[in-house]
């Protein structure tokens, strides 16, 4: 049974490692690129950028949406053409698109694990707390730098990325305003982030307003967590928390991050 559960778990991360090959037929938008040398992460990191129409049109300052998997043949194409249309639909407001294009995708997006089976994913797992650190030391003073920037700062990803997100929310929730986790991966180091989700929430700092939506695929071993998420979120119930949990129990893993990325979006960034 044991085995069934991490193979399981093993087609999941293959499933979200191919995915890039079907966004390759996205249209590229028109986009910056650039190269941030990381001495936290010992390497060199591609940064994709997309500013909506407004950044050229105006002299105004832009909320920024970072995302993991951010490559051009990653998640970042379908995702900067979605925050386009929805701009100029006027269903969320304009904001700059930031993707952190991968190296070692599973090394970063991982946190600690005691579970040997989790291990045998990478040769290097482990490595969320250092990437949070390269986001929040290397690459937020690097796009408040180079871009006109507003204090604002939110992040979506899925699967694995979205471990790291709702990782992130837990253990260092002033870093962003508002989270978007996609079918986030709570089985990995056998659910810990779920069954000690209560303890982080007493320590949830007052004072600024935080938003998190999150969603789930009909995989058990994701949606099964969210929802213990989501009642842990409900007995909390945070006065500076504002929270969405959308299962969509039709979709698959590889499908949900298409099927509710607008909705995610809107529900996050219309300023509501």
């Amino acid at each position: 049974m044991k085995t069934m559960h991490y193979l399981s778990l093993f087609l999941l991360i293959l499933l979200s490692s191919c995915a890039s090959s079907v966004q390759q037929t996205d249209p590229v938008p028109v986009h910056d690129s650039f190269i941030l040398d990381s001495k936290l992460l010992g390497e060199k990191r591609i940064i994709n950028v997309w500013k909506p129409s407004e950044y050229l049109s105006t002299n105004s300052s832009f909320p920024v949406l970072y995302m993991a998997d951010g490559g051009i043949k990653e998640d970042f194409p379908h995702l900067a053409n979605t925050v386009a249309k929805l701009i100029k639909e006027k269903r969320i407001r304009p904001v700059i698109l930031v993707g952190i294009e991968n190296t070692q995708r599973r090394r970063d997006l991982t946190g600690f694990t005691s579970v040997e089976e989790d291990k045998k994913i990478a040769a290097v797992v482990g490595g969320s707390a250092t990437f949070r650190d390269f986001i929040k030391e290397d690459l937020f003073p690097e796009i408040n730098g180079k871009y006109r920037a507003t204090q604002e700062k939110s992040i979506i990803g899925e699967s694995l990325a979205g471990l790291f997100i709702m990782e992130t929310f837990f253990t260092s929730p002033e870093m962003f305003d508002n989270y978007i986790a996609i079918d986030p991966s709570l089985w990995w180091n056998n659910h810990h982030l779920t069954s000690t989700a209560k303890d982080y929430l007493t320590k949830f700092p007052a004072g600024s307003q935080k938003k998190l939506w999150f969603a789930s695929s009909k995989e058990p071993s994701t949606s099964e967590f969210t929802q213990q998420i989501s009642q842990t979120l409900k007995s909390a119930n945070l006065p500076n928390l504002k929270w969405n949990y959308s299962p969509a129990p039709t979709e698959e893993h590889s499908t949900i991050f298409r099927a509710v990325k607008e909705k995610a979006l809107i529900w996050s960034l219309n300023g509501n």
